[in-house]
């Protein structure tokens, strides 16, 4: 079987859904999101824009938004954050939201998705969990989204597309995923 690094910081990130209240050091972040502009993308357009948010306050604010518009528009979703703690963002340190332009390209959210993948795979790397969390959606669905997206500086004509949760794993955290090798083909 084939084997290299890059395989194996693949098959050992999973999604983190319990953060340690441990900071990430300023040359691994830089070096996290560095890796997410290097993210190739449709005609190089690159047309996201990214933010990575470590004010607590901040971080605090997209938190209770998030919970508060979950809780309206998708009761069952509040349900089974409640019965993972009450959390959307699981107490991470970093939280990296990504936004894409509303201009009706049709390949920016899949461009976005390369570069979510990028910046995971970069903090696994350097030994940094992670977790992609498309709930912080809510956040900015709600009556609260305006004013969070004017603190965080989202311009007119962008919308949220994803967030990447970083940190480092407290002792809560549960394994990834077993592969389900049934999924690909190979004709």
């Amino acid at each position: 079987m084939a084997t290299s690094q890059t395989l194996d910081v693949i098959a050992q990130r999973y999604s983190c859904r319990a953060f340690a209240d441990t900071a990430l050091a300023d040359d691994v972040l830089d070096a996290i999101i560095k890796a997410g502009l290097h993210a190739p993308s449709a005609r190089n357009l690159q047309p996201w824009l990214f933010w990575a948010i470590r004010d607590e306050t901040l971080l605090a604010e997209i938190e209770a938004a998030g919970i508060a518009n979950l809780q309206v528009a998708d009761p069952a979703g509040y349900e089974r954050v409640l019965g993972r703690g009450g959390t959307i963002m699981y107490h991470a340190p970093v939280v990296v939201i990504i936004a894409r332009p509303d201009d009706g390209n049709p390949y920016s959210d899949i461009d976005c998705g390369i570069l979510t993948a990028h910046i995971t795979l970069a903090a696994a790397s350097l030994g940094v969990d992670s977790c992609i969390a498309g709930m912080v959606r809510n956040a900015f669905d709600s009556e609260a989204g305006s004013k969070l997206r004017d603190r965080i500086g989202i311009p007119e004509g962008y919308s949220f597309n994803m967030s990447v949760l970083l940190g480092y794993a407290s002792g809560d955290a549960k394994p990834g995923h077993e592969i389900d090798p049934s999924r690909a083909s190979i004709i």
